[in-house]
């Protein structure tokens, strides 16, 4: 389970089922407690003044203002006439399919959640594991597996284990408190033999001083079974959280993940197969929930020449994949039934090739499991779905080895030294040892990267990104792999994936990265979740200019399209984004309208018109559902209050930023917003007062920090002020705003070489700041550096091309400006 800031892992689970949960639409992650990047309103205001951001000046363009054809429809209406189907046991399955019910029994999926005992516990229950502050001591009491760890309050407590979770190559176990919930101990069982390191205790955070105040401790929220795990281990869970009480109610149909599972409910095939001859040939889909029939009647037409196979008939539909992205995928849930259904944007938000959570090249970087490398694959490209590779029934993978790929592609052109450049039977002639490198998360779970591209050591070298051949080769470099693939395969084999440079550039800020990420959103012959994520980060660069790909990527077929330009609509002003997304507001995928209802909620009324007002209410009461989905998390509460202060329904927000401070007391955006609110209303005092709070709960944050300063130069008390701006540049020293802001106040304090110091020690670290460029040729004007000035204001313009401020900037220091604002 709890995947920490390090990437050590979340769950075991013998690999069956895991996922992170970062709720919908949450602008934060729940898992990342230090470097929180929203941007308070206070700051917001600073930046927008610098950059001269273009709707401040411009009219919204004719495009902004034309409402989409969308390709969606309403969703259908169920059949009325059929009772819904309910969960009817893997026993009930195993009468007819006694086979599949066999290969199941010891699979990953069937031992993924057990009730603890002798038989199912892997872990020797004696001795201790020192760790990082704290012992667990292991022992029996009779029956019962005991830990005796550091508790909810710090105190060192005994604990019994209730249920299992996992089996290889780790396993956790879980316990249960009085109000509900299920928690994972940090402690885990290393189940691997003890010639490969294991049989022992380890513990899932080395190094980390984590103790009962820290969110990843685990007796918190981050490490809480029934929102963090349950539905990914067992079958049809009902999380059932009671708000009023914090408490909850969870049941389940199956304690493991059984049939029904991934099958769905199954009392309509039940009847079904007890039905007359007639009967059954009346209902072809033979009452199926989710018919996993993809691959019946296909195969895969081998090509001796280029290696390479074909798909019998082309794929129709990605049931298969979308019901095993449920659980292995990383993605945010936005229904209350989480159940699989074979659409997964109709239960869950999949996460795209994001910051922080993919590298550039779109390689795993965070624990995000498989359902999005996979999408980038040319093997999703082409048809291939889960199954073709693994057993669903044993989750083995069909063959082993080499043996895996040859199934597909021609042994005679790859499995040869002159292919993977290895001697033959090595590892390194291994097809997954170039194609899949595997990352361990949770210290020892080695996991494959299913975007199976080419090794790119090229790559590195230019973007730094990692690469295959480093696994075994790291002493030689990545100019010395690049030569050597180049020499044996040519310059030109580049693979299936080519928007690095578009995410990189778009990351960083790199001047023209608005022109890339329109190239590749427009790009079909890229994969869908990199254009997706194109569009998505066009929310950086909003201007004329981006409007068009959003509004084309929000008339497009593909839901991760629609849904990522909503997401890029929320930069734009309302009068924008209103008539744009109001289309959207009844699109057939529920992922997209709940977006579409986070873009609309804050649109007033005089900017839409009687049927887009229509559109807005339903689309937030949409939104509003997926948040109460997930109201056991404080991310619901705060998304809520974000909503209601664009409202103008302060009560509402204070009551939401509130709920959310009840359900985790150091959850530092809601103090930073619900400040920021009090603010807003010319209630200083009262900001302060939150941004207080919030430091006594978490003291060392430096968020809060740095809005204590700001509150402070608020109130003219600069000096005090700049204490705090300092501790906040310090907690965070490669924070380029929190650099500008405190170089800001340096400078106005008449210390102003020590601010450019700083600013130019925070560009280095971020050359493509806007703010600290427009500082930095400011403050090098009037010390009366002229060339140093325009070579900054030149790079500023160059980031911010429609900035009117960054062209008088560089007119004035004698630069060559040619303005293309309107």
């Amino acid at each position: 389970m709890g995947r920490s800031r390090k990437s050590h892992g979340k769950r075991s689970g013998k690999g069956a089922s895991a996922r992170p949960a970062a709720p919908a639409s949450a602008p934060v992650s729940t898992q990342e407690r230090r470097g929180l990047w929203w941007l308070p309103l206070g700051v917001a205001v600073l930046v927008l003044v610098v950059l001269g951001i273009w709707w401040l000046r411009v009219p919204s363009p004719g495009v902004a203002t034309t409402p989409v054809a969308s390709v969606a429809t309403a969703p259908t209406p169920p059949a009325a006439a059929l009772p819904p189907a309910h969960y009817v046991g893997a026993q009930a399955c195993a009468s007819c399919h006694a086979k599949e019910a066999q290969a199941w029994q010891s699979s990953h999926h069937a031992l993924a959640m057990q009730v603890a005992n002798d038989q199912t516990i892997e872990g020797h229950f004696e001795g201790a594991l020192k760790q990082d502050g704290a012992v667990a001591s292991f022992s029996r009491r009779g029956n019962a597996h005991v830990v005796k760890t550091d508790g909810p309050d710090g105190k060192p407590t005994e604990f019994e284990v209730k249920y299992t979770f996992g089996v290889y190559p780790l396993q956790q176990y879980l316990v249960e408190f009085p109000d509900g919930r299920l928690q994972a101990l940090r402690a885990s069982w290393d189940a691997r033999p003890a010639a490969e390191g294991g049989q022992r205790w380890f513990n899932l955070y080395p190094g980390e001083h984590i103790d009962a105040h820290d969110t990843l401790h685990w007796t918190r929220l981050n490490q809480n079974w029934n929102y963090m795990c349950a539905d990914c281990h067992s079958t049809n869970v009902q999380r059932n959280f009671d708000l009023a009480s914090n408490t909850f109610k969870s049941s389940w149909n199956e304690l493991n993940v059984a049939c029904e599972a991934c099958h769905g409910p199954g009392s309509r095939h039940v009847d079904w197969s007890k039905a007359g001859q007639a009967a059954q040939h009346a209902d072809p889909s033979m009452g199926l929930t989710i018919a996993l029939d993809e691959r019946k009647g296909v195969h895969w037409i081998p090509n001796p020449v280029s290696g390479n196979p074909a798909r019998s008939a082309p794929l129709a539909t990605h049931r298969e994949v979308e019901t095993c992205a449920v659980c292995h995928s990383r993605r945010s849930i936005i229904a209350k039934d989480t159940a699989p259904t074979g659409r997964l944007m109709d239960t869950h938000d999949p996460v795209l090739l994001a910051e922080g959570r993919y590298h550039a090249d779109g390689q795993q970087l965070d624990e995000v499991y498989i359902y999005a490398s996979f999408l980038q694959s040319r093997m999703y490209a082409k048809g291939v779905t889960c199954s073709d590779c693994h057993d669903p029934h044993t989750g083995k993978t069909r063959a082993q080895g080499n043996a895996l790929c040859e199934s597909c592609h021609t042994p005679a052109v790859y499995d040869t030294a002159a292919h993977h450049m290895h001697k033959e039977g090595s590892a390194g002639s291994q097809c997954v040892a170039c194609h899949m490198p595997s990352k361990n998360y949770m210290v020892i779970n080695a996991r494959p990267d299913h975007s199976i591209r080419v090794p790119r050591p090229d790559l590195s070298v230019q973007y730094g990104v990692p690469n295959a051949c480093a696994n075994c080769h790291a002493d030689k470099g990545a100019q010395w792999a690049a030569d050597a693939i180049a020499k044996a395969h040519g310059p030109e084999r580049k693979g299936y994936q080519h928007f690095v440079e578009a995410l990189d550039a778009a990351r960083r800020g790199k001047p023209g990265a608005s022109a890339l990420l329109t190239t590749l959103a427009a790009d079909a012959g890229s994969p869908a979740i990199a254009r997706a994520t194109a569009v998505n980060e066009l929310h950086r660069y909003a201007s004329p200019d981006a409007l068009p790909t959003i509004q084309t990527a929000l008339a497009d077929t593909d839901p991760l399209l629609r849904a990522a330009a909503l997401d890029a609509l929320l930069a734009f002003p309302t009068q924008v984004r209103g008539p744009l997304a109001a289309p959207l507001a009844d699109d057939a995928v529920l992922a997209v309208r709940v977006k579409a209802g986070r873009v609309l909620a804050g649109v007033p009324d005089d900017q839409l018109d009687v049927a887009q007002r229509g559109a807005r209410d339903r689309a937030f009461a949409t939104y509003q559902q997926a948040q109460a989905a997930i109201a056991d998390r404080p991310e619901s509460h705060y998304n809520l209050g974000v909503v209601y202060v664009e409202r103008g329904d302060t009560a509402a927000a204070e009551q939401a930023f509130r709920q959310a401070l009840k359900l985790q007391a150091d959850f530092v955006p809601a103090y930073i917003n619900l400040a920021d609110m009090y603010r807003n209303s010319g209630h200083e005092a009262q900001a302060e007062g939150v941004i207080d709070e919030g430091l006594r709960a978490v003291p060392g944050n430096a968020n809060l920090l740095h809005a204590k300063g700001l509150s402070l130069i608020r109130q003219n008390e600069t000096k005090e002020a700049m204490t705090w701006l300092e501790r906040a540049h310090r907690a965070e020293p490669d924070n380029a705003r929190f650099a500008y802001v405190y170089g800001v106040a340096l400078n106005s304090e008449g210390r102003g070489e020590q601010a450019r110091t700083l600013w130019e020690a925070s560009l280095r670290t971020s050359p493509y700041d806007a703010s600290l460029l427009f500082a930095l040729a400011g403050a090098e004007r009037d010390a009366g550096h002229a060339d140093k000035a325009r070579e900054y204001a030149e790079r500023l313009v160059a980031v911010a091309p429609r900035s009117r401020e960054a062209h008088e900037l560089l007119q004035s220091l004698g630069g060559d400006s040619t303005p293309v604002f309107h």
